[in-house]
C-alpha cells in the first residue's frame, strides 16, 4: 500500500482510480464493509483503489477554530493504526489530506473538480448513507451523483452496517471504549482494541516502584478509551505476553498532559533495556478501573500491585 500526503502526486492521478473518502478512525467492521466493495470494484475496473481520508479529523479543525478543543471527537486510533487496518483491507493507495483553512473552503462543485477528478482522476466514488462534502457540508450525495453524471464518473452509496441490529459506527465505538465494554468494542471492530507504536523511554518511575513498564505515546490529547487495563503485549517474542497497563495521563504523576499506554508485563523474558524502540501492538481485553490520583508513591505502588493480582486473576478465568 502506498500511502500519499496530500494530492499532488502524478503518480495518482495517471491511471484513475475507485475511490472513498471518510475519516476511518477504527477502521470498524462497517468500514471494512465499505473498504471491501471498493476493493472489488477497482478489480472489476482495472483501476486502484484509493481511500483518502483526513489529518486533522475535520471536527478537530473546527473544534480549534471555534475555540472549543473539548467539542472535537475522542480518537479511537492513531494514524498508525488506521494506515495498518487499511492496508489489512486490501487498499492499494491511501491520501491523507491535511483539513486546513482551504480544504474547508471548497465549495462542493470545486472539491469535486480540483480534488476528485484533477487531482485524484476518480472514475467510481463510493460513500457511506450519511456522507456530506464541501464548505459547511453543503454537498450531498444527490449533488455528487449528479456531478458524478454530468462529468464521467460513477458514484455509489452504501447502506448503514449492522451487527446484532446495532448500527456500527465510529460514534458506537467511542462510546464502548468510553465506557470500558471492551467486548462490545471488539465486536464493532471485528478484532480486540489495540494500540501499536514504538516503545519509548520514560522517566523510570515504574522501575523504581518494582513494575517495569514500556511506554507508548498516543500523539491525540483525547482517547477514546482511558483507565487500566488487562492488556496483551505483541512484538517483545514469538508469543503475546499478559500484561496490565496505564492509559491516560497518570494523575499522580506530572506528566505535563500528555497521553501515554503504559504496559507492565507479567512476565519479562528479555534483559533490563530490551524492549525500547520496538515496535509493538498491545490489544486491550478488560478493563479493571478508571485512573485514580494516589496521595504518595508508597500508594501508587500498592494500587499496582494491586492490579497486577487482578490482571492475573482475570488471566486464570480467562485462559487461551
Amino acid at each position: 500500500m502506498r500511502v500519499f500526503r496530500g494530492f499532488d502526486h502524478p503518480g495518482l492521478r495517471q491511471a484513475g482510480c475507485a475511490l472513498t473518502i471518510g475519516n476511518f478512525d477504527g477502521v470498524h467492521r462497517g468500514h471494512q464493509a465499505m473498504l471491501a466493495m471498493l476493493v472489488n470494484e477497482a478489480r472489476h475496473r482495472g483501476l486502484a483503489s484509493c481511500v483518502m481520508t483526513f489529518e486533522p479529523h475535520p471536527r478537530d479543525f473546527f473544534a480549534r477554530r471555534a475555540g472549543d478543543p473539548a467539542r472535537a471527537p475522542a480518537r479511537i486510533a492513531t494514524l498508525r493504526d488506521k494506515l495498518a487496518e487499511l492496508e489489512r483491507c486490501g487498499v492499494d493507495h491511501v491520501v491523507v489530506a491535511r483539513f486546513d483553512e482551504r480544504l474547508a473552503s471548497l465549495a462542493p462543485d470545486a472539491f469535486v473538480e480540483q480534488v476528485l477528478l484533477k487531482n485524484l482522476n476518480a472514475r467510481y466514488v463510493l460513500v457511506g448513507d450519511d456522507f456530506r462534502f464541501g464548505a459547511r457540508r453543503e454537498g450531498t450525495y444527490a449533488l455528487l451523483d449528479d456531478a458524478g453524471t454530468r462529468l464521467g464518473f460513477d458514484v455509489a452509496r452504501m447502506l448503514s452496517y449492522e451487527v446484532h441490529g446495532l448500527r456500527v459506527s465510529s460514534s458506537a465505538v467511542r462510546q464502548a471504549l468510553g465506557s470500558g465494554d471492551m467486548k462490545r468494542a471488539a465486536v464493532l471492530l471485528g478484532r480486540p482494541y489495540s494500540i501499536s507504536g514504538h516503545a519509548i523511554h520514560g522517566r523510570k518511575l515504574g522501575r523504581e516502584l518494582g513494575f517495569r513498564t514500556l511506554n507508548l505515546r498516543f500523539p491525540h490529547p483525547r482517547p477514546a478509551a482511558g483507565g487500566i487495563f488487562v492488556v496483551r503485549v505483541y512484538g517483545l517474542g514469538a508469543r503475546a505476553l499478559p500484561a496490565v497497563a496505564s492509559l491516560g495521563t497518570r494523575p499522580t504523576v506530572e506528566n505535563a498532559g500528555r497521553v501515554l499506554l503504559e504496559a507492565h508485563c507479567l512476565e519479562w523474558p528479555l534483559g533490563p533495556e530490551a524492549g525500547y524502540g520496538r515496535v509493538l501492538r498491545v490489544e486491550l481485553l478488560h478493563k479493571l478501573h478508571d485512573e485514580r490520583r494516589y496521595p504518595s508513591l508508597e500508594a501508587l505502588r500498592d494500587g499496582i500491585a494491586q492490579d497486577e493480582a487482578d490482571a492475573r486473576a482475570w488471566f486464570a478465568a480467562h485462559p487461551g
